[in-house]
């Protein structure tokens, strides 16, 4: 092997916010698209869990979780400087809570859950980041840096569930982050489709 695996799946935010540190750090991977309900046996060997995204290095150690692939690449390159806006608490705050919300909302009926309680509970944490942004233009300040990319798959995720409800929120600086990343040539690049990998 003589660059890193990625195990990767289009649309799963984890993956997402993994190849847009991999992108930015300009480090050579190969990305494998796997659907998650094919997961190939490659994959599962590396890491049984059985989630993406999961990076396999060239000496064959494993790093399975996405916000960990990402400080991989950016300690090794990081030109725009995303590290310093690598805020932990945060970003625990989006994996936790807001995702826990997320999940519950999206999909209600495989919880057993009421989406608009958990709506307004998510909707209550992207009040915080609405703060956050009207104070300054990025979560960490006056750039975009791995605290913004960590999220925005999460938040646009949340958002696509009804859009137009969204739009109605009294959110403008949370939107405009959110419009400007996705408008992003990295994050059209983080999307490029994919055909499914086989061994």
């Amino acid at each position: 092997m003589s660059e890193p695996i990625l195990y990767s799946f289009r649309r799963c935010p984890y993956a997402m916010r993994a190849r847009m540190a991999l992108i930015v750090s300009d480090k050579p991977v190969e990305i494998r698209e796997v659907k998650l309900r094919e997961k190939p046996a490659e994959m599962l060997a590396a890491s049984p869990k059985g989630t993406v995204p999961v990076l396999v290095l060239p000496d064959g150690a494993v790093i399975d979780q996405s916000i960990d692939i990402m400080r991989w690449a950016l300690d090794r390159h990081d030109p725009e400087g995303w590290l310093e806006g690598d805020d932990s608490d945060l970003i625990a705050a989006n994996d936790g809570a807001f995702k826990h919300h997320l999940d519950r909302y999206k999909y209600p009926d495989r919880h057993g859950s009421g989406p608009i309680e958990h709506r307004a509970a998510a909707l209550a944490i992207l009040a915080e980041l609405e703060a956050r942004l009207t104070a300054t233009p990025w979560l960490c300040g006056h750039r975009h840096t791995l605290a913004d990319a960590a999220l925005m798959p999460f938040v646009r995720q949340f958002a696509a569930v009804d859009r137009a409800w969204f739009d109605a929120q009294p959110l403008p600086a949370l939107q405009r982050w959110l419009a400007l990343q996705i408008a992003s040539p990295l994050f059209v690049e983080t999307m490029q489709v994919r055909l499914q990998w086989r061994p």
